[in-house]
């Protein structure tokens, strides 16, 4: 019997993600067929998750610009300056594909890797933030998939010993076969002292260190930038394994490192490991670059050419070192019980070349593979637009009482205590507001004076999915309304863009659609776009996510004495709504949750009543007339009001306006407002009055029930029950 033949080069490509075109493309580029080594470096640099071939021609559309803005997209994250010599640099990214297959691990390196694109610019990492959707609670694989992702944050984040402040978790059965895990990082520096990842010259040292390299991850950005289907189960192999004690020991020697002056360039190694790595570094400093692979440090034994320059094994970086300082750096890597070695050169050639067992065995120009990649224009089409609804076409509630308990206790608007306790949220004693304090972003203090970071991640992805210009538009807009509410001046944004396939017009035109909204907020807002991912494919045997961009903001304050929370709120105290109140329920979760209804058009944002709501209220925090502020979003008054009531354990009475049915002032989700409980309401009133704000007093502060006079009287405990109860009950299983 003759033997089965062997695959051609081409087969190998189709199943490395490279279209036949593609590689027909890298046989033109090279004036050869690549080897197997070649082929694999290929199909990792033009992957999706790389090369970002659909998405970049859209990109070019954000503000990426701005008086603060020190660094913009193309390094590892994004850096704002904060004043006084001080530097902000923080970026997210997305683990998703990892974390659906080993939910653990992949979210625990999807932290690890996210601090490293912090920390190998020059930043001592300050807090963490994660955006997670889950499928539906009852499918199956939900409840497991929840335990082992927040299990991962929380074990690889505490053992660093990074705080996590902030965040958030959704729940749909548009992510039953694909979840979300979207990691954020935000770091610290000194304003000169920060770090970049282009080579300077030709003839310096190559130096590798941290953990050693193994079998695991390899192909990780080639399975990132594909769909699932039966067969996902199979691709468990290629999720990274983390250890976040070497990740600390990693930030200290690469903190001492660069203190050292010894640094020229640095990159992490993440996605591709030491393909994308070395690739980015000669490419950006336009130099070539040589490797002996045989100095890798290795933890497995055989491993080959192709396995090394493809594993995304954690914990490691490529550092390019100042001439005559590689002794500094081995004294550094020794200190700290790191791996290190000397692996390579960069040249004058233009080329990637890599050695092993005295062979070349990759020979290729880094042009096509560094920013020659195929870049698509992709066909789209515009998604359809969804009817408004009118208060007339959605139902009241038959029985109020019953209505707001199945609001608050829903799986999107119930207590997410269960998540966060899991994570430590005050490590390094710097955190002021977190997840359990009640405010709508975290806040951490900068040491060396007054000041401190705000940081907060939104979008709302039934919004997009009903309007991907509204939704992209009105994500930026919550981002920047809820730093606003703690008091905070929004600076820049960085972002997340999840879709399905943009090999399908409709997928396709979610993207461009969603962009455009963001970038027109962004450019309104002045909130430009620093950092950030781009996860594609996000789907199963066919069926997409919802569109989901998550936006990751982050703001300063002058003096974080001058904060606001929500959770402060006083009996006696007036609540006041900023803002104006339509009655906009289509895409709302009332009209999910309570009718069971999925459909209509989001609420609209008008960007110049967003700015001009929020620097008024942001000016009230800063002048110390306001001190508990809460914006209203998913559920909007009356689950504001519950959540303010909540957090503070004092009852809150609201009046419903005579011109506006009940339901649609209570449930309706209109854009750019506040509200505020205060003491000075007639002084809040006529401030609002000569700025041209809408504001109204809508309630008072005081028992111990949650009620509207006339509809429903509930009280805090019950309230608080079912607020909480939800969760824990869920993850047991009960």
């Amino acid at each position: 019997m003759s033997a089965a033949p062997s695959k051609t080069l081409a087969e190998t490509a189709a199943e490395f993600g490279l279209k036949p075109e593609e590689y027909d493309l890298i046989v033109q580029r090279l004036n050869r067929e690549p080897n197997l080594v070649e082929l694999g470096v290929f199909s990792v640099m033009w992957s999706e998750h790389c090369s970002y071939k659909s998405s970049r021609k859209h990109l070019g559309k954000f503000p990426t610009k701005g008086p603060r803005v020190i660094q913009g997209p193309g390094e590892n994250a994004g850096v704002i300056d904060i004043g006084d010599g001080q530097a902000c640099i923080f970026k997210m990214e997305s683990h998703n594909h990892p974390s659906y297959i080993e939910p653990y691990q992949g979210a625990a390196t999807g932290v690890g890797g996210i601090m490293r694109d912090v920390f190998t610019m020059g930043a001592r990492p300050v807090a963490l933030l994660n955006a997670l959707r889950f499928g539906d609670p009852s499918h199956p694989k939900t409840r497991r998939l929840v335990s082992g992702v927040v299990s991962g944050i929380g074990g690889y984040g505490n053992c660093v010993g990074v705080p996590t402040v902030a965040g958030e978790t959704n729940f749909h059965r548009g992510y039953d076969g694909n979840i979300l895990v979207n990691a954020m990082c935000v770091g610290l520096a000194d304003a000169d002292k920060i770090f970049y990842s282009a080579a300077p010259a030709p003839g310096l040292s190559v130096v590798y260190f941290g953990s050693k390299t193994g079998r695991d991850g390899i192909h990780g950005a080639t399975m990132a930038s594909a769909e699932f289907d039966e067969a996902s189960d199979e691709k468990r192999p290629t999720v990274q394994v983390g250890d976040p004690f070497a990740e600390k020991l990693l930030i200290e020697a690469t903190l001492e490192l660069m203190a050292s002056g010894a640094v020229a360039a640095i990159q992490d190694m993440g996605a591709a490991g030491l393909t994308s790595s070395s690739v980015e570094m000669a490419g950006k400093g336009d130099v070539g670059i040589e490797l002996d692979l045989d100095a890798v440090p290795q933890r497995e034994e055989g491993m080959t050419a192709y396995e090394m320059m493809l594993s995304e094994s954690q914990e490691r970086m490529l550092a390019i070192l100042k001439p005559g300082r590689e002794r500094d750096g081995h004294a550094i890597f020794e200190k700290w019980g790191l791996d290190a070695a000397i692996i390579g050169r960069t040249t004058d050639t233009g080329h990637m070349v890599l050695k092993h067992k005295g062979e070349v065995v990759c020979d290729v120009p880094l042009a096509p593979l560094f920013d020659d990649a195929p870049l698509y224009d992709r066909p789209w089409v515009a998604p359809a637009p969804q009817p408004r609804l009118t208060a007339a076409d959605v139902a009241a509630p038959a029985d109020w009482k019953a209505a707001v308990l199945t609001l608050m206790s829903a799986p999107d608007m119930a207590s997410k205590r269960w998540i966060w306790e899991q994570y430590d949220r005050h490590v390094m004693a710097d955190t002021l507001e977190d997840s359990a304090t009640g405010a709508d972003a975290g806040v951490v203090r900068v040491h060396g004076g007054r000041k401190a970071l705000a940081m907060t991640s939104d979008v709302t992805p039934r919004y997009v999915q009903a309007d991907p210009y509204e939704g992209g538009k009105q994500a930026v807009a919550e981002a920047w309304r809820n730093l606003t509410a703690v008091g905070a001046t929004p600076i820049a944004i960085t972002d997340n863009l999840n879709f399905g396939n943009p090999e399908r017009p409709e997928i396709m035109g979610q993207i461009v659609r969603a962009i455009e909204g963001m970038a027109e907020a962004c450019a309104a807002l002045d909130f430009p776009v620093v950092s950030g991912n781009v996860s594609l494919y996000n789907e199963t045997n066919g069926q997409a996510i919802p569109p989901t961009p998550t936006v990751g903001g982050v703001g300063l304050l002058a003096d974080y004495a001058r904060r606001a929370d929500f959770g402060s709120m006083k009996p006696g105290d007036r609540l006041v709504l900023v803002g104006e109140t339509r009655g906009e329920l289509g895409a709302s979760m009332y009209l999910r949750e309570c009718l069971g209804r999925e459909e209509g058009a989001p609420p609209p944002v008008d960007l110049a009543a967003e700015r001009r709501h929020g620097d008024f209220v942001r000016s009230l925090i800063q002048s110390g007339q306001a001190h508990v502020v809460h914006d209203l979003s998913d559920g909007g008054l009356i689950a504001a009001a519950a959540e303010m009531a909540l957090a503070s354990d004092v009852g809150a009475q609201l009046k419903a306006p005579d011109e506006l049915p009940a339901h649609a002032f209570l449930f309706g989700e209109d854009q750019g407002r506040y509200l505020v409980a205060t003491r000075a309401a007639d002084a809040l009133l006529a401030a609002a009055e000569a700025a041209g704000v809408p504001a109204h007093v809508v309630g008072e502060a005081g028992g111990d029930v949650l009620a509207v006079p006339g509809l429903f009287s509930l009280a805090l405990s019950e309230l608080r029950t079912a607020h909480e109860a939800w969760m824990p009950a869920y993850m047991e299983g009960r």
